[in-house]
């Protein structure tokens, strides 16, 4: 029984067979992320027409050059039904496709609307980890928040930790040369740890060479396990409940 925690299945060919056939896999539920005006729309549209799945409203830090245009709208679709969360919403210092400035701004309204909202904030932090920790001690980590596809080493994960963070792991824990990711892995609290694809990107060991989607979680899930020394359905139970937590699902899928 796994939770994706985080996909972009909304613009994927053949989406409704896409969620069947994760389901099938024993993927209870995912949360599909919006990165702008458009996914976030789609995410919102997808959610309403699976029980099983839930959205989120963000600005992606590589289109924060378009926050003054998007935003009225993003900001009303963050009180749709079956939103959990703001973001993502973050930096990205490796490919600057909007400027740092840009993204600082945009990241601190995703923040504000966290709060203002009680919903998670999903995190993108890519090579800007001190931007990052400045920005989120300035305006205050919301009490549910996700560092999503965390690639740090055990160093940022203490830091992420220290502020109350949930880390989720991508399909880079299955990497060979991820080794500094499966370290943070490792010391992450049971209670604190989220497994997610990023569908349709990084796709997980064995199925590289092929475009990533929800049913590969279980792939993931056990690279996660394999890296914390656990069973992998121990690790399936604790992610799958800590995802109902931090998203607010009380009642659960």
């Amino acid at each position: 029984m796994w939770f994706d925690s985080h996909c972009h299945v909304q613009w994927s060919e053949g989406v409704d067979a896409t969620i069947e056939r994760a389901r099938q896999e024993g993927v209870v539920a995912m949360i599909v992320v919006g990165t702008d005006g458009a996914t976030s729309r789609a995410a919102v549209d997808l959610a309403a027409r699976h029980p099983d799945v839930w959205a989120t409203v963000g600005l992606h830090p590589h289109d924060a050059s378009a926050f003054v245009e998007q935003w009225p709208e993003l900001e009303q679709l963050t009180r749709a039904d079956r939103v959990v969360a703001v973001g993502e919403a973050g930096f990205d210092l490796h490919y600057r496709h909007s400027e740092p400035d840009a993204q600082e701004a945009a990241f601190r309204a995703q923040i504000r609307s966290a709060h203002e909202l009680d919903h998670a904030l999903v995190i993108h932090s890519r090579e800007a980890w001190d931007e990052t920790f400045r920005v989120l001690a300035d305006e205050g980590p919301p009490p549910r928040t996700v560092f999503h596809c965390f690639t740090g080493g055990p160093e940022e994960a203490r830091r992420a930790l220290d502020l109350g963070a949930h880390l989720s792991f991508s399909g880079i824990v299955s990497f060979p040369n991820a080794d500094d990711v499966r370290a943070a892995a490792a010391i992450c609290p049971a209670d604190r740890v989220l497994v997610e694809t990023d569908a349709p990107y990084l796709t997980p060991v064995p199925h590289r060479g092929k475009e990533n989607e929800p049913a590969y979680v279980v792939h993931v899930g056990e690279a996660l396990a394999e890296a914390r020394g656990e069973p992998a359905d121990e690790v399936a139970r604790a992610t799958t409940a800590n995802a109902r937590n931090v998203f607010g699902l009380v009642s659960g899928p």
